[in-house]
């Protein structure tokens, strides 16, 4: 598989919880770290392999490769991999939805090492000023990169700095799918009548390296096992089994299913052809 890869272990349910309160024509920007958002979205498992193996069916064509998955017509504009890069983008489409007035809403996702680019303030501010209806969701997983977040800021955390812009903001434990479903459904819903914008603050954790390579040295033991023991799918797990009418075979049968997905899609990914030639100057700007 060619390229770098950055993994979201741990962060399922700050990707699921807010895109399962879109609909099918609102709209997110991403990061480097897309396939959970890309998967919540509605991408399928196959055309995200294929772009990752460099394949023409792929979600982009074989252009993108793992830091820029995506599909407009699924509501998911290719990932950006510049840290911050998507909050403008976001910014400027709820504007267009504004001034059409469409009831459409933007998910902007970004890390909070994203927080300290001057794109984010902007596009916070202009967002403000204008009640955009934009959603600027912090996964805010403790490490940008290897650097933790309170060796470059003195704020304790990423909602301190929306008083600056007057606007909604929320801190909450994003590794619990059903409040972070909870959170975005009311920002939806404040966006979508005009009273946006909404900044939610999802404490999570990824359980993997920054990228592939990565062997997290700088992640103190202590901490790694207590993110560990909250991973959010058995978390998400042991609150279906709470439910009545819930047994562990149920579980275990949709474990099943998702693996023989995956693999299939794996299978015929790695034999998918890669781009033809001739598309070679396709897809771009160009007089």
């Amino acid at each position: 598989m060619p390229g770098t890869i950055h993994q979201c272990q741990g962060q399922e349910a700050t990707a699921v919880g807010v895109c399962a309160t879109l609909n099918d024509d609102d709209m997110i920007t991403s990061t480097h770290r897309a396939h959970g958002h890309a998967l919540a979205k509605g991408l399928t498992p196959l055309e995200m392999l294929i772009e990752l193996f460099g394949g023409g069916d792929g979600c982009c064509k074989g252009k993108g490769g793992s830091m820029h998955v995506g599909n407009m017509d699924k509501g998911m504009v290719p990932a950006i991999a510049i840290v911050g890069g998507g909050i403008p983008i976001a910014t400027g489409m709820a504007l267009a939805f504004k001034m059409k007035k469409s009831p459409r809403v933007v998910a902007c996702f970004f890390g909070e090492g994203a927080v300290s680019e001057g794109s984010f303030h902007e596009g916070v501010n202009m967002a403000a000023i204008w009640d955009l209806p934009v959603i600027f969701v912090c996964e805010n997983n403790h490490y940008a990169a290897s650097t933790s977040m309170e060796l470059v800021t003195r704020a304790e955390s990423v909602v301190d700095r929306s008083s600056g812009y007057k606007i909604e903001s929320h801190r909450i434990f994003g590794n619990d799918v059903l409040g972070v479903y909870e959170a975005a459904s009311n920002a939806v819903e404040t966006c979508r009548t005009g009273r946006g914008p909404v900044l939610l603050e999802l404490i999570t954790y990824r359980l993997t390296g920054h990228s592939r390579r990565d062997t997290c040295n700088y992640q103190p033991d202590d901490e790694k096992k207590s993110w560990f023991e909250r991973d959010p799918i058995p978390l998400f797990g042991q609150q279906l089994l709470e439910q009545d009418g819930v047994e562990e075979t149920d579980l275990q049968g949709i474990r099943e299913r998702v693996d023989k997905q995956i693999a299939e899609a794996i299978a015929e990914a790695r034999s998918a052809p890669p781009p033809d030639l001739s598309t070679l100057t396709t897809d771009v700007y160009c007089e």
